[in-house]
């Protein structure tokens, strides 16, 4: 059996939006009918393409697969459209990054694009695991995170190289050093993320055998700042994040420094403005 295309297309606002009467109702349709094109549309491809879990829906990897390809062909249609009668107004450029990258990092380009009339930008927050299946899967343009390499489906372009930095108040005992070591921190009061997350286990490596204590889990530079400024503990954060006036950051050259970088989907085509925000992002 063949793909239906406006069965997957209808399967796009049905990824979106994870929810039947909100689709249903973007796509001019009953609830039903959108059901009913869903349904024929995994008999079509012989698997489940989404599950409950709770009370909200899922994509299975099948369906993100599908959703992604959908969401290719709405672009590659829109780039088609724009040959055969001259541009369009683009439509939103979506970009998605972590939080932290949004206050120190991408704050420039964003200005420069805002400022360039290049259209509307949304902004998405996700964290590197979210981002990169963000872009692969058609839910964002372009993505920022800290990589090491990406799947062969995407694009991928360096644009900041950041080292990492202990953040204390301007009084602490280490607040005059150049540097830190790692024996240094023995025995302070440490602000980290969460267990899981990449940036507790390189702390975790790091600190092995130099004993310390767990101040506060907490996850993002500006909370984590914000508690050293409160007296909670100490933090190392990406030494690209500023500071307030009471507290001093001295780099710590023994943890790995990290390559922030700009993905896209290889092979897809892009709106002018997605063009121009790749090009402010990068630099070419």
């Amino acid at each position: 059996m063949e793909l239906n295309l406006e069965w997957v297309d209808a399967f796009v606002d049905f990824a979106d939006h994870l929810n039947f009467t909100h689709a249903a109702r973007a796509r001019n349709l009953s609830q039903p009918a959108l059901h009913a094109q869903i349904r024929k549309l995994q008999e079509a491809v012989g698997a489940p393409l989404y599950r409950r879990s709770g009370r909200n829906l899922e994509l299975s990897d099948r369906g993100r697969r599908l959703a992604a390809f959908g969401r290719e062909l709405r672009q590659r249609e829109r780039s088609l459209l724009d040959e055969l009668r001259g541009p369009a107004p683009d439509a939103p450029v979506t970009l998605q990054a972590g939080e932290g990258a949004y206050l120190y990092l991408l704050g420039p380009a964003i200005r420069r694009f805002r400022r360039a009339g290049d259209g509307l930008l949304q902004l998405r927050v996700g964290d590197a695991e979210t981002t990169r299946a963000a872009v692969s899967e058609g839910l964002a343009d372009v993505g920022v995170l800290p990589i090491e390499r990406a799947a062969d489906d995407l694009e991928v372009a360096a644009i900041a190289d950041v080292g990492q930095m202990l953040v204390m108040p301007r009084a602490h005992p280490l607040a005059e050093r150049s540097r830190i070591r790692i024996r240094d921190l023995e025995g302070a009061a440490l602000i980290v993320p969460p267990e899981g997350r990449p940036q507790r286990q390189a702390l975790t490596d790091a600190l092995d055998g130099v004993p310390w204590e767990l101040a506060v889990e907490a996850s993002g530079w500006a909370l984590m700042i914000r508690l050293v400024s409160l007296g909670v503990g100490l933090a190392i954060v990406n030494d690209f994040c500023r500071l307030p006036r009471d507290l001093v950051g001295v780099p710590v050259p023994s943890l790995p420094r990290l390559t922030y970088r700009a993905i896209r989907r290889a092979g897809v085509p892009t709106s002018s403005a997605g063009a121009r925000l790749w090009r402010m992002l990068v630099g070419d």
